[in-house]
This record gives C-alpha cells, sequence and structure tokens, in this order.
C-alpha cells in the first residue's frame, strides 16, 4: 500500500520539461529528494507545502532515493487540458486525456516494410545500442519507442533528454500508459507505425523507460515484454532484432553471461528474429538468426566521444563490459541493415 507524507520545498534541482527535481524537508526535519511530473501536477517553488509519495524510498527500491510530488497544496486546482478523450493512467487519481496521434496519423496502420526495429529488454540497453547506430549511421533518423513496462513518463529517462538533445534520436513515441514522448499511442503496434510513417524513421528502437519490474522467477518480469513485441515488428513486415541482455559483471547466477531473459524471450517469440554476434553464446538462443556486423564500435569509446555516460544497474561500462558490448553490437547491426536496405542481404542471412 502507499504512504504518503507532506513536506516543504527547500531547493529546485533542476527542471527540464515534464520534470522538476527538488529538494524537500521532511516532517522529520530529514532532508530529502523528490521529483516531480509537471504535465500531472504542475510545477513547484521554493516554499511550497508539497504531499509526497515516499513509498518506493522506504521500501529499498532502485528509485535512487527519490520521492514522487503527489499534489503541491500551494495549487487550489490544476488544470491542463488534453486535445481529445484517450486517457493515460486509466482509472487512478492521476488519470489525464493524453490524446492519441493514431487519430491524427491514420497512416500509423500502415505497412512498415523492412525497416530495422531493435527490441530492448533494459533501459540502458536502448542508449548504448543508439549511440552504436549513430556512429555508423549518423544520417540515419532513429525513433525511440518507449513501452509502459517500466517508467511511465518520458520525463524520467535522463539518457533520452541528452540523446534528444544531441540528436542522436530524431523522435519518440511513448506507448500504452507511458507518456511525454513526441508523439502518443495506444500501443506498441501504432507506435511503430507512428515511428516509421509520422516521424520518418528509418530505423526505430522499442524498450521500456528506466527501471524494470522482475521477481527472479522466469516469467515474472516486465522484461520478457520482447517476446510479443518481436512478434508484433515480423507480423507488420519490418525486420525483428533482439537485443541480447549478457553480462560479465552482473553477480546474480540468472544473468551471467547471457541473461535468462534473453534466453525466455526468445524461447517465447515466433518471430525467428535477428541477434548480434556478441557473445558468441548467441548462436544457442532458440529460434533466432545471428548475423555478425561487419563494425561494432567501442561501447566505452561511443560514450567518451558523446558525453553520454551509460550505467546498468549502476554498473559502468569498465565493470560490466559484456553488457555494453551486446547492446553496441545490436545497434550496430542495425546500422549495417539499413546500409544494405534489407535483412535479407544482412551479414550472415540465408
Amino acid at each position: 500500500m502507499p504512504t504518503f507524507r507532506t513536506a516543504q520545498v527547500t531547493e529546485l534541482i533542476s527542471e527540464r520539461r515534464g520534470l522538476q527535481r527538488v529538494r524537500v524537508r521532511m516532517p522529520d526535519g530529514a532532508d530529502a529528494r523528490a521529483y516531480v511530473l509537471t504535465q500531472l501536477v504542475g510545477g513547484c517553488a521554493v516554499g511550497d507545502t508539497v504531499v509526497v509519495n515516499t513509498t518506493a524510498v522506504e521500501l529499498g527500491l532502485g528509485t535512487g532515493g527519490w520521492h514522487v510530488v503527489h499534489w503541491n497544496l500551494a495549487h487550489e486546482e490544476f488544470v491542463s487540458p488534453g486535445p481529445e478523450h484517450i486517457m493515460k493512467l486509466r482509472y487512478t487519481s492521476l488519470q489525464f486525456d493524453a490524446g492519441t496521434d493514431e487519430l491524427s496519423h491514420p497512416e500509423c496502420d500502415d505497412p512498415l516494410g523492412q525497416i530495422p526495429v531493435v527490441v530492448c529488454s533494459v533501459h540502458s540497453q536502448v542508449a548504448t545500442a543508439a549511440l552504436a547506430f549513430h556512429a555508423l549511421q549518423p544520417d540515419g533518423r532513429l525513433v525511440y519507442v518507449m513501452t509502459d513496462g517500466a517508467s511511465l513518463p518520458l520525463a524520467m529517462s535522463d539518457l533520452v533528454a541528452q540523446l534528444s538533445d544531441s540528436g542522436v534520436l530524431a523522435g519518440t513515441v511513448t506507448a500504452g500508459h507511458s507518456f511525454g514522448g513526441d508523439l502518443e499511442a495506444v500501443t506498441v503496434a501504432s507506435a511503430l507505425g507512428l515511428a516509421t510513417h509520422t516521424l520518418r524513421a528509418d530505423t526505430i528502437l522499442v524498450g521500456m523507460g528506466p527501471g524494470v519490474v522482475g521477481t527472479g522467477t522466469r516469467l515474472g518480469t516486465t522484461a520478457i515484454e520482447v517476446a510479443p513485441i518481436l512478434d508484433i515488428v515480423a507480423a507488420l513486415g519490418a525486420t525483428p532484432i533482439m537485443c541480447v541482455r549478457a553480462s560479465d559483471g552482473d553477480p546474480r547466477g540468472r544473468h551471467a553471461g547471457i541473461s535468462h531473459h534473453s534466453v525466455t524471450s526468445a524461447g517465447l517469440s515466433s518471430a525467428n528474429p535477428w541477434v548480434a554476434a556478441v557473445p558468441p553464446e548467441t548462436a544457442d538462443l532458440p529460434g533466432v538468426r545471428v548475423a555478425a556486423a561487419p563494425e561494432v564500435p567501442d561501447a566505452a569509446d561511443l560514450m567518451t566521444r558523446s558525453g553520454i555516460a551509460v550505467t546498468t544497474m549502476g554498473r559502468s561500462v569498465g565493470e560490466d563490459p559484456l553488457f555494453f558490448a551486446a547492446a553496441a553490437a545490436a545497434g550496430a547491426l542495425a546500422a549495417e541493415m539499413l546500409r544494405t536496405g534489407s535483412h535479407l542481404s544482412a551479414p550472415g542471412a540465408p
């Protein structure tokens, strides 16, 4: 059950579209940090008294020690009319009219062609694959489709903000209950169409935002959304590429080498997705096609040159090189497929 407490804003740490980060004084006098989703509750100023949801921090979950501002008591009301009648966060106290771009862009239903679509299982893969793709195809239009498997507000991703500001990403689409993208979509399928036909993507990255929900069981993780997404990509005529999660730095046995998340997703998908040949054990995954991109940029070098530092579960590229190498290889494979113009002429294709 949730825990709510009142606090006073003492400092505005930073802000960008859709997000403020603030410092607050809790009822016991302790200093704490909180973030404000301004699209949902409006902004805050120093001195405001706010109601914060403290549940995740008090449970010791991976929020980085941040509470969530639920309501600003300085506001008697907050009105932000939406464009239509399509609600996200439905049937909660924060439901809002996000609208949907399908209504104004019916071309989202058109076939996708053979556009490469890289499907990721954790957010840090998205950033690493994006940097590798951009290094090899700097003129390519790479669009990110964010699912609702983890963080719902796109504004929570510092990485997406950096990738967008630096021109690595040409646009974003938020699908399902996730929100805050350049375009809003009801489903991942329509988000792929919006990315292709409205944002004119020639390559797409799909994956959840920051955070992932997992129980340690084979099926009890949001990471296996990869399987149905790969199937949708293939059914719509695009080229499915699974970004393999692998690690030589994760102390948990289920993620050592190729993660059980990737093994499970490959086994559940009927799409016969492509995977990059990093690590070599990807050839042992069930029902996949393996291809080796002729050039895979070094992940550490990508981060140095871009100024965008990516970590996974708090580990840097030096602490978990295999994770980042596998993600970079997926981005490089997408770049190669774009260069050759078809998955049929990708290296290693039958």
